[in-house]
């Protein structure tokens, strides 16, 4: 039989593309309990919530042979492989789990506030930067500002704010406090905010507006902390494969390996993405598409899910019909987000991987035992040895 390894000239030819739906889990992971997300299905609750989902296109790729989704029945001969991941780091965030799809595996989970930040914290904070802070709760941005906006106007304070997850966030309107010391006052907090308090990410939210129309805008920036080993970015720049990156992925390497091209919306990505595959001669994109996670799921928006769900999967053949001969496309997760639960965190679930590109062969790879195996399965691709957690399945995907 012959090697599935690339020759010199094959590797150098070679593009895979990475792409995370932000949030989109398929059901309970082994151990989902401990996590207190029982019942958490974003992909299958979703579907029976509003009656089932119209994703003709994931489905030929083999989504429904993946897991249970209503409106999206198994295929008998599907186009692409398809499987499920298991989640092995500690932990339930993006950044968690982007660093596990790239092969390295957290012992303990970032820490959370629930009770908003310790007084040592906000004090070195603010005798950091010079100025005072309200808020220091659990909110979501939105609301978090039209509480706490005119009280910034009054006082010049900081807003800071986080979430069930491990973030440490700072809003500002951009009038009455400049975008570039706000983003001074993030990596200030990125500095201060080491072990026992060192956060995943710290988050610059500028805002604009008046009193009953604030909004956020486009200027946010992540300090996010940095991978404390390698990653398969770090492999892949070694060996001289290019890295592009779509969305925040970027920030969650903490800029290490990768650039972004960062992107206001799921529309805008995909359109970079289609960009990428269109004009990159060679080597790797890792995208991540969040409005599934960061404008449905956490708010409990169950149609808002849907239709982002549906209009991902009528964009799908156009990305399809982008690829090459040797282009590898893989689309997964890095956590769930159910929006039909009563919570708005984050959900310890597993997640679907779908792989598709002409040298493709449909069928199951089956339940792999972390997401790490992606990051293993991109590295043999590009013949670039693998040091990190988990298996390569290029063998089961690729005809040789």
């Amino acid at each position: 039989m012959p090697s599935l390894e690339p020759t010199t000239v094959q590797a150098e030819a070679r593009r895979a593309l990475l792409l995370v739906l932000d949030g989109v889990g398929c059901g309970e992971a082994p151990d989902t309990a401990a996590y207190g997300d029982t019942g958490s299905d974003t992909l299958g609750n979703v579907a029976r919530a509003v009656g089932g989902l119209d994703l003709p296109n994931l489905q030929r790729l083999g989504l429904g042979s993946a897991t249970e989704v209503v409106g999206v029945p198994p295929v008998t001969h599907p186009v692409g492989a398809y499987g499920v991941l298991l989640p092995r780091s500690a932990g339930k965030d993006s950044t968690t789990g982007h660093w596990e799809l790239a092969g390295l595996h957290l012992e303990r989970p970032f820490p959370t506030y629930p009770q908003g930040f310790p007084p040592e914290v906000i004090d070195a904070f603010v005798a950091a930067t010079g100025r005072p802070v309200v808020a220091n709760t659990v909110a979501s941005g939105t609301t978090v500002i039209a509480d706490y906006a005119e009280q910034q106007r009054e006082t010049g304070a900081w807003i800071v704010y986080t979430s069930a997850d491990s973030v440490f966030q700072v809003a500002a309107h951009e009038e009455w406090i400049p975008l570039e010391e706000l983003y001074r006052a993030c990596e200030t907090a990125r500095a201060l905010l080491v072990a026992p308090h060192d956060v995943s990410r710290v988050i610059a939210r500028p805002f604009v507006g008046e009193s009953g129309a604030w909004r956020r805008t486009a200027n946010r920036r992540d300090y996010s902390i940095q991978p404390p080993g390698d990653t398969l970015l770090d492999l892949l720049e070694r060996a001289g494969v290019p890295r592009h990156g779509v969305g925040k992925v970027d920030d969650l390497f903490a800029g290490r390996g990768i650039v972004s091209q960062h992107t206001a919306d799921n529309t805008e990505g995909l359109a970079a993405l289609q960009y990428w595959l269109e004009t990159a001669p060679r080597g790797f994109c890792f995208a991540n598409l969040v409005d599934f996670d960061q404008l449905f799921g956490h708010r409990n928006d169950v149609r808002g899910f849907q239709g982002a769900l549906e209009a991902f999967d009528r964009a799908l053949p156009v990305l399809l019909s982008a690829l090459r001969e040797d282009d590898l496309l893989l689309i997964t997760a890095d956590h769930g987000n159910d929006p039909t639960t009563a919570s708005t965190d984050h959900a310890r679930e597993r997640v679907p991987v779908l792989v598709a590109g002409a040298r493709v062969r449909g069928g199951s790879i089956g339940t792999r035992d972390t997401f790490s195996d992606v990051g293993a399965t991109i590295a043999e691709w590009f013949g670039v040895p693998w040091t990190g957690r988990g298996q390569s399945f290029l063998s089961q995907v690729v005809h040789a």
